[in-house]
């Protein structure tokens, strides 16, 4: 699984709490730039100036590509060839994956408020898509600048770059699955869940929903219409009905459109409708009572679009032994442990875990508020971050699977 002799991680950490400011500086930087999931320029000059700091920090890649993502952000994938023994013919190889967009739509940073220290009094910085996930691209870029600088043997690595994960994936999946399967192992540089790295997600089901009814004047014939909105509201509290938390469930309707004037007899409406799940088992039965669902006017039909995105996610045999490496890797910084978690929250290794893969999730930022106005991270967990993913580099310069 490791090879000898590789670059000390505490030493690494020590080096990263050097330069710690720099890899702030260029979170920042990252931060500045907008990249909402739905505004491809801004999207565009994002994954640019992404790749532009990557550049600076690594030097040119031995291979690139650039994926059109078409609607959604373009999928940049960057190779810097191993230094280990035999390298190239079977000295590992690492894939990092991190998103660049996020869920903030462009000219939010305008309005953003800092906030002060945390209750014990530790500095936060904040800003759109500082904690999921720029700061977990750019520690991931520091990371190997900081064991190439070592000296010391290290694989392949690979960076993947999309911007569509905040939307599911739609273009990148296939470009995410191919590339895992040519890695030996795949590192996902989202955020941590207070420190611990996560081993276990569900699954995701982004659904539409489309009721079609009959339209008629509201005032001089509303018997002759069928309202789509009506049935649609019917549908959603019984959609509501089918979750079952205490099995992991939850289905949550967060968009709801309709109609076409007030005075008419809604003939349209849809529904967006996320649904989390932890097993297959679940899925199938979410699917089948969601299917069950009846309203109250026939006239009304009722469309269900079983968009399941992301598989499950669980530590599967593989990523076990990747793990219980980043473990032995964190007691080298000096750390007491380096727990795991399962998280609601779905993200792309669940693609890779689904393939059978080692995967590791959660190795970027430390912090709090994914999706929420003020999301931060702790600066003072920059340097041990960093250190982190540079130590596992290190350490898996022969493959961890043949």
């Amino acid at each position: 699984m490791t090879a000898s002799p590789a670059p000390a991680a505490a030493a690494l950490t020590t080096r990263a709490q050097e330069v710690s400011s720099r890899i702030v500086d260029d979170i920042l930087t990252l931060v500045r730039q907008e990249t909402s999931s739905y505004d491809l320029p801004g999207l565009a000059a994002g994954l640019d100036l992404l790749r532009e700091l990557t550049v600076q920090r690594l030097g040119q890649p031995d291979h690139e590509h650039r994926y059109p993502g078409g609607e959604c952000g373009d999928t940049l994938t960057l190779t810097y060839a191993g230094t280990g023994t035999g390298a190239g013919t079977g000295a590992g190889h690492v894939l990092l994956v991190g998103h660049y967009d996020t869920v903030w739509p462009t000219g939010t940073l305008a309005g953003w408020e800092q906030p002060g220290p945390s209750d014990d009094g530790r500095d936060r910085l904040s800003g759109p898509g500082i904690f999921d996930m720029k700061t977990g691209l750019a520690q991931g870029i520091w990371a190997l600048k900081l064991a190439r600088e070592s000296g010391a043997p290290l694989p392949t690595v690979t960076f993947l770059f999309n911007g569509d994960e905040e939307i599911g994936s739609l273009s990148s999946r296939p470009v995410i699955e191919e590339a895992a399967q040519k890695a030996d192992v795949t590192l996902v540089l989202e955020p941590t869940a207070h420190g611990a790295v996560k081993t276990a997600r569900k699954g995701t089901g982004i659904f539409q929903v489309t009721a079609t009814g009959v339209e008629a004047h509201a005032g001089l014939a509303p018997q002759d219409g069928a309202s789509a909105i009506t049935a649609l509201s019917e549908f959603v509290v019984a959609a509501a009905k089918v979750a079952a938390p205490d099995r992991g469930t939850t289905i949550n309707t967060g968009l709801f459109r309709g109609g076409s004037a007030i005075n008419v007899v809604a003939g349209q409406a849809t529904a967006g409708v996320d649904i989390r799940v932890s097993s297959e088992a679940e899925q199938a039965r979410v699917d089948e009572e969601l299917d069950a669902i009846k309203v109250s006017d026939p006239r009304v039909r009722i469309e269900i679009d079983h968009a399941w995105n992301r598989p499950p996610m669980t530590l599967n045999a593989a990523s076990a032994p990747l793990l219980a490496l980043a473990r032995e890797v964190a007691r080298e910084q000096g750390r007491d442990s380096l727990p795991d978690t399962a998280v609601g929250g779905a993200s792309d290794a669940n693609f890779v875990a689904a393939l059978g893969l080692p995967v590791l999730c959660g190795m970027g930022a430390v912090g709090d508020g994914a999706h929420a106005q003020g999301e931060f991270i702790y600066p003072d967990t920059v340097a041990a971050q960093t250190g982190l993913v540079a130590g596992v580099l290190g350490r898996l310069t022969r493959p961890l699977r043949d």
